[in-house]
């Protein structure tokens, strides 16, 4: 374990009240707090649901300020893991009900560190996103980042120093778009995500990237069109918002692909560390684990999107603006990443709650 540098910091994080309201479990931890006991026992971790990690992480977060460090659920365990820079912070995480680990950098620091980077690595096949489990901005270079871009991407991420790490990755980074069936517009395929209502009317959200506001989209190649597109955001964000043509039928569900269906009650905020199942109409069905947040991708020709989900979970050609679900709980919209569903690789996906709060709609 790193144990942070001696610095001036805080010496009480939150008030009682505060600890109070966040009450509900306890942690496993080799030394004991400040005020408790030296003999005690320190509590051990109270079993979470993935929801009720996530909350939790939100919870802290706010709680600690400047001083929060990042959080991953421990899908084994069930249990959420908080980092921390100091006494005051582990003993807000204990009172709280996460597993306190001391790290060196906070997310404030982590987050300017990625300013940087915007600034001095900013190269097509590239993408940088905050890990709270090496508690470092990892910065993906795929292999078409060669010779001056790569020496350019290294340099950035050694003057970061421990705040950053570079990973090599043997496939390219893209938008999954290509030709086929599944959603159609003008010889494109793409994937629906969510069926959602907005204004009493029903709608379906995917990628920004499959096609421009009030383009026409079907479900065979060349059919009718069964909805327009009437706002489509990329790059930047990556998500769009088409309005179905009529009275049609528009479950709140997803299809499993000879799984039966997923049906879908909620939006949920991605958890590092969350289990996640995607749902595309090229490769169907796959799961992962949500490995980092905030992600920002350069897929080239000045298409950056920033604010992604990270996973492992792999993703072909058509599969973009499919589902990204844990349980019954819409997560994220497919943009693009690397790989196959042979060879692996990872995946970024739009944020489900960004796109709707963007959009005005809702899981319906």
């Amino acid at each position: 374990m790193n144990h942070r540098r001696t610095t001036k910091r805080r010496t009480a994080v939150v008030t009682g009240g505060a600890i109070a309201a966040l009450l509900g479990a306890g942690l496993t931890i080799q030394t004991a707090n400040a005020s408790q006991d030296p003999g005690a026992e320190a509590p051990k971790p109270r079993t979470l649901s993935v929801a009720a990690a996530g909350s939790l992480a939100s919870k802290l977060e706010s709680t600690l300020g400047a001083e929060a460090a990042g959080a991953y659920y421990d899908a084994s365990a069930r249990k959420l893991v908080v980092n921390v820079v100091d006494q005051a912070g582990a003993d807000a995480v204990r009172a709280a009900g996460g597993e306190a680990r001391v790290v060196e950098n906070t997310l404030v620091e982590l987050r300017a560190a990625r300013g940087e980077l915007k600034k001095d690595a900013s190269v097509p096949g590239t993408s940088w996103a905050v890990d709270p489990e090496t508690n470092t901005v990892v910065v993906t270079a795929d292999r078409t980042v060669k010779g001056a871009d790569l020496a350019k991407v290294t340099a950035a991420v050694e003057e970061l120093g421990g705040k950053a790490e570079l990973k090599r990755t043997q496939g390219e980074f893209r938008t999954f778009l290509s030709g086929g069936d599944a959603i159609h517009s003008g010889g494109g395929r793409c994937s629906l995500g969510f069926n959602v209502v907005k204004d009493g009317a029903p709608h379906f959200i995917t990628a920004g990237h499959c096609g421009e506001t009030g383009s026409e989209w079907s479900e065979s190649a060349g059919g009718a069109p069964v909805g327009k597109m009437v706002d489509s955001q990329f790059p930047g964000n990556d998500f769009a918002l088409v309005k179905y043509a009529g009275d049609v039928r528009a479950p709140s569900e997803v299809n499993l692909y000879g799984g039966g269906t997923r049906a879908i009650t909620k939006a949920a905020e991605a958890t590092v560390g969350m289990k996640v199942t995607r749902s595309g109409s090229t490769t169907q069905v796959h799961e992962g684990t949500v490995t980092g947040l905030d992600a920002t991708v350069n897929y080239g020709n000045g298409d950056v999107v920033e604010g992604l989900i990270q996973t492992d979970v792999c993703a072909e050609p058509g599969d973009s603006g499919g589902s990204l679900f844990s349980g019954d709980a819409a997560v994220g919209l497919t943009s693009g990443g690397s790989g196959d569903c042979s060879s692996g690789g990872e995946t970024f996906f739009q944020p489900v709650t960004e796109a709707l709060s963007a959009t005005g709609a809702t899981i319906g």
